[in-house]
């Protein structure tokens, strides 16, 4: 069972786990400041009447009602604060008749005289808490602190009824404003931090989304000019080579080898594009890494030693940093991300270790941008690659390619730290 538990908070992302932990924050609040507003002052402070036990607990039956239904009820409340579905109807109506029915025997115990001042003064700020965690995130804060005033003074003049005392009717003012306003900052500063989170992903999801978009433009838009020119060219020349071999002209011939020529050149200059396309320069991909995770947040690390790699090596590892880059952005939950480049007995090994623990978002997807692509290219100079989780809470991808005896390995390490 623990090991379900772990595996299904990691495959949540930072904001569903703030979320997760904003929430059972929410429930154990309720419960361990009610019941113990409630509980250990009742347990001194009832009177050693039948009437005054009867009362207290039904107060406490009353009580752990409430925070069962504000329990039940803090998913569906968040989800409205937060825009993301519509508040159920009568949401709020058990909770306003436990709280009624709370504050009625409070008020009773208290008429009755069969509980100390004190011990009525907490019950009631018992009471509130669970009913203003919820109602607190409904309705607007002025229309909260407006209605809440109304309800401490009908409450301090019932409690004014029975105990006289000027000193007793202003502690239950400031008692229930107390309660009134732990319970609003308790569910707004949670669920604005929530809100603000949210946010921040959708745009980092966008940011992602418009940076493949841009990549898409550019391709398309130098096709565009190499093929746009030649293209209009060759059907030109093939609408004369028509026309002229119509009326029998020899020049037919000259104007379809011109079109085979521009054909021909065009083939080379597609090649030309989609290669550079295709070929990743490591240096730039490392330094983009860093800048790119650091933008997002993630505290990058590149170590890297120079060499003179044959531009297919760096290509191939080029692509590796690309990937495995592109997937702790936008499927990785890391903090951090260390890259690590080394030339070692005629290999080079190239490293890309972050800590998001899913190593389902961590690993690059399949097809040919995923693990399968990425072997391919590696394959294409002999090269290796490795991927998986290590240490139970890192994932790691591991290039190796060997070098040949042209390759000089002069080493300097230099160490890029954000």
């Amino acid at each position: 069972m623990r090991r379900w538990q772990q595996r299904h908070w990691r495959e949540r992302s930072k904001a569903e786990r703030v979320e997760l932990y904003t929430v059972v924050t929410w429930y154990v609040t309720t419960w361990f400041f009610s019941l113990c507003w409630l509980l250990l002052p009742l347990l001194g402070g009832l009177g050693h009447r039948p009437v005054a036990a009867v009362l207290g607990a039904l107060l406490v039956v009353v009580a752990v009602l409430q925070c069962a239904v504000c329990n039940r009820l803090t998913r569906p409340v968040l989800d409205h604060y937060l825009g993301r579905a519509e508040l159920p109807a009568g949401a709020h109506r058990a909770p306003g008749v436990l709280l009624g029915l709370a504050l009625g025997l409070t008020v009773t115990l208290s008429a009755l005289h069969a509980a100390d001042p004190m011990t009525v003064r907490l019950a009631i700020g018992a009471c509130l808490l669970p009913f203003g965690l919820l109602y607190g995130l409904t309705v607007p804060v002025r229309v909260f602190l407006r209605r809440s005033a109304v309800l401490a003074g009908v409450l301090m003049g019932l409690i004014g009824l029975t105990d006289r005392s000027a000193a007793g009717i202003l502690a239950t003012g400031l008692m229930t404003a107390f309660h009134t306003l732990f319970s609003l900052l308790a569910c707004r500063c949670g669920a604005w931090t929530l809100s603000v989170l949210w946010e921040a992903e959708r745009a980092r999801e966008v940011e992602a989304r418009l940076a493949v978009a841009e990549e898409r433009l550019r391709f398309g838009r130098d096709l565009h000019d190499v093929l746009g020119r030649n293209l209009s060219v060759i059907s030109l020349k093939s609408e004369l080579a028509v026309q002229l071999a119509r009326r029998g002209r020899p020049e037919a011939v000259e104007q379809m080898i011109e079109v085979q020529r521009i054909a021909q050149e065009s083939q080379r200059e597609v090649r030309d594009v989609v290669r550079g396309y295709r070929e990743a320069d490591l240096g730039v991909e490392l330094a983009g890494a860093q800048g790119v995770l650091t933008a997002a947040g993630i505290d990058c690390e590149v170590r890297a030693e120079s060499a003179e790699l044959p531009a297919e090596v760096q290509s191939a590892l080029g692509w590796v940093v690309r990937e495995a880059t592109t997937n702790v952005l936008r499927h990785g939950d890391a903090g951090r991300c260390t890259v690590g480049l080394r030339v070692r007995e005629g290999h080079v090994v190239l490293t890309v270790e972050n800590d998001g623990v899913a190593a389902r978002a961590s690993a690059p997807s399949g097809g040919g941008s995923g693990l399968t692509g990425l072997r391919e290219r590696l394959a294409a100079v002999a090269g290796t690659l490795e991927a998986g989780v290590v240490d139970a809470d890192r994932f790691r991808v591991v290039a190796e390619v060997p070098l040949g005896d042209g390759a000089a390995l002069g080493k300097r390490v230099s160490e890029v730290t954000s």
